[in-house]
């Protein structure tokens, strides 16, 4: 194997592990003490910036407008998404919200495969088939409702899939046009601070008598997502596209269902037992084409000894 594949490799695999604990326990703070969602929003923009920190050391930050560009539009496509989906959330069907959502992938394949050129191979397709197969059936909630099919959150949801698909590909753009890891990701946390006065402004102001439990949770949790952003930064600048999105959106929900699993000991549904095996013969399919490939993409000024020494 390459040292390209194993670095992508890599920081994939922490990125699963990182986000599917978060996934585990990032509903806690809402179920459990009723924390608002945008509250939760404005402390995940604060904590972005712990592993912006040290992203940051070692690492010179590019003032390039094209790197601006690269950034600023992943990180408000990525925060803005997500206060997006909160409102889609009080307006729909999470049923058919997530699945819908979590169709993003497509998006990032087909820009990567029309506008960056990426090739991949047939064994690579059937595998991102089968992941993207396993995530629309990993994000179908255990329960229905009975919401309307179509309403104002469908074009939401639509738009949210487009935006997060865009973000992806953003991400591997930069690095393509040599922009470094800690400043794409430093672009994104000034994009999600500076939607913070708009998550506010839609709870109409900060909360009140909301335990102490609350925003601390909250912070550990959504670390955890924040680490996570960082080597997905990572993870996107040394790996395919069209491999990396769907290979990281497949893998994730699997860990949170199995930690679920154990911590709650909540069965997974019929759908989601089948998109786990598909998310896991799906990802390896990815990753031994990749390989066998021998292809690294690894992009200018985004390689190992750009990575800042504490995120080794």
């Amino acid at each position: 194997m390459n040292n390209g594949t194993r670095s992508w490799i890599l920081y994939a695999s922490l990125l699963v592990l990182f986000w599917g604990v978060w996934g585990a326990f990032s509903s806690e703070p809402n179920s459990r003490y009723g924390y608002p969602n945008e509250m939760i929003y404005v402390i995940w923009a604060f904590t972005m910036l712990i592993p912006a920190y040290f992203a940051m050391r070692g690492n010179k930050f590019d003032r390039r407008p094209i790197a601006a560009m690269y950034g600023l539009i992943a990180g408000l496509t990525g925060a803005g998404g997500q206060l997006l989906l909160f409102r889609a959330l009080a307006d729909g069907p999470a049923y058919l919200i997530f699945p819908l959502v979590s169709l993003s992938p497509v998006i990032t394949v087909l820009m990567a495969t029309v506008l960056l050129r990426e090739r991949i191979t047939r064994l690579a397709v059937v595998g991102v088939v089968a992941a993207l197969t396993s995530i629309v059936l990993l994000s179908i909630p255990s329960g229905g409702g009975d919401s309307d099919s179509h309403g104002p959150w469908l074009p939401l949801a639509v738009l949210i899939c487009v935006a997060w698909g865009v973000q992806a590909f953003c991400m591997r753009k930069a690095a393509l046009v040599g922009v470094n890891d800690a400043t794409t990701f430093g672009w994104m946390t000034i994009s999600g601070l500076l939607l913070v006065p708009v998550a506010v402004a839609v709870m109409g102001g900060f909360p009140s008598g909301a335990p102490w439990q609350a925003p601390a949770l909250t912070a550990v949790t959504q670390v955890l997502n924040a680490v996570g952003a960082l080597f997905l930064v990572m993870a996107f600048s040394r790996g395919k596209a069209t491999v990396v999105a769907p290979v990281t959106n497949a893998l994730a929900p699997v860990l949170t269902i199995v930690l679920s699993l154990a911590v709650y000991q909540t069965l997974p549904s019929v759908w989601a037992g089948i998109g786990i095996v598909l998310a896991l013969a799906g990802s390896t399919l990815m990753v031994y084409s990749d390989e066998k490939s021998g292809e690294s993409s690894v992009a200018p000024g985004a390689a190992d000894g750009d990575v800042s020494p504490a995120m080794r």
